[in-house]
């Protein structure tokens, strides 16, 4: 009994540190005599029937994470269910909201892999789920936040340093998995690189081995992100639904602010100001983009909430991230007594 005490608290220490950690900023934010007041008032005064927005736009959201996902499964697997894919996306999820650099697209191909996908197949349509989430967002922020371009810039103090921090992160990602996804030789290079050092530290057979298994699913990699990228019908409707996905997201934090009874800024600019910080902030390499969400939020929100911003980030944050972490570790603890379990077939290409 002991013995499995350790090694459940050695799998999940990071997990418990991580979300503490979380709860720690939360707590900062919240440490004042001002602020603890004010959510002390916040709390009697929320307006239930925006409460149900929100939960229905959370749910909206991981609902069409899913489905996004269940579109490029589908495309290359036949017999692919949604229900696998609800799984492996609230994967995602789950373990971008525990794990530094956003590793939940690592820990979806590994499910993916365990449940009987050929590992260059799932690589590809995480890789293009993730490179048309990015992109997405990036392009629909600079959209959104450019009709209120001088609103942001006269009320949100180191606004261009923002920007600048979004807009070169952001399109580092983009033009890397692009590269990665379409041009073979640079990859099989990449490959070759690590092979040879191996080599140098003495680890021959460990190169020979590494570069062949890897080179062979990277072959495989390429042949589904060749046979994805010629359906341009799934990338619209891909794009399309991201689009909806992102604005669900985003319209999360006008649900807050309405449920504290507060009236007067457009949905409009509440939207782009969500995008917006959702874009800057994915890059912060902390759980969940701890620090960096909250401290956005403030930036772009507190003249919208008033007094009321240190509730307002609170109840924002659980509605988007420390849900993800309750409901989300119930199915993957399910997905995985139910999916895992079963066996099934590599999918051929």
């Amino acid at each position: 009994m002991q013995q499995k005490y350790k090694n459940w608290m050695r799998k999940n220490l990071f997990s418990a540190v991580t979300i503490l950690l979380s709860i720690g900023i939360l707590a900062f934010f919240m440490g004042t005599e001002e602020g603890a007041r004010n959510l002390r008032h916040a709390l009697f005064h929320l307006q239930p029937v925006w409460l149900l927005w929100i939960a229905a736009g959370v749910l909206a959201g991981w609902l069409l994470e899913g489905y996004v996902l269940h579109l490029f499964c589908r495309h290359l697997y036949k017999e692919w269910s949604f229900g696998k894919s609800f799984y492996v996306g609230m994967v995602g999820l789950y373990y971008s909201a525990l794990t530094p650099f956003n590793m939940g697209e690592p820990m979806e191909v590994y499910n993916m892999t365990k449940m009987g996908m050929n590992i260059g197949a799932s690589t590809s349509i995480i890789a293009v789920k993730s490179l048309i989430h990015h992109a997405v967002t990036f392009f629909y922020s600079l959209v959104l936040i450019s009709f209120e371009l001088n609103y942001f810039q006269t009320r949100v103090s180191n606004f261009s340093f923002i920007t600048i921090f979004g807009l070169i992160s952001n399109s580092i990602f983009i033009i890397l998995v692009t590269m990665f996804m379409t041009n073979e030789k640079l990859t099989n290079s990449l490959l070759r690189a690590i092979a040879r050092f191996l080599d140098k530290i003495k680890l021959h057979k460990a190169s020979e081995k590494f570069y062949n298994k890897v080179h062979d699913q990277l072959m495989v990699f390429h042949d589904c992100s060749k046979i994805i990228g010629r359906s341009f019908p799934l990338y619209t409707i891909a794009i399309l639904l991201t689009l909806v996905q992102i604005t669900i997201a985003s319209l999360i934090s006008y649900f807050v602010y309405r449920s504290f009874n507060l009236k007067g800024i457009s949905v409009f600019t509440m939207v782009a100001a969500d995008t917006f910080v959702t874009m800057v902030a994915s890059f912060v390499p902390l759980p969940g983009s701890s620090g960096g969400a909250e401290g956005g939020f403030y930036l772009f929100f507190r003249e919208f909430f008033g007094p009321a911003i240190l509730p307002a980030i609170t109840l924002w944050r659980i509605s988007t991230y420390y849900l993800n972490i309750l409901f989300g570790g119930v199915i993957v603890y399910w997905g995985k007594r139910k999916y895992r379990g079963s066996e099934s077939k590599n999918i051929q290409n």
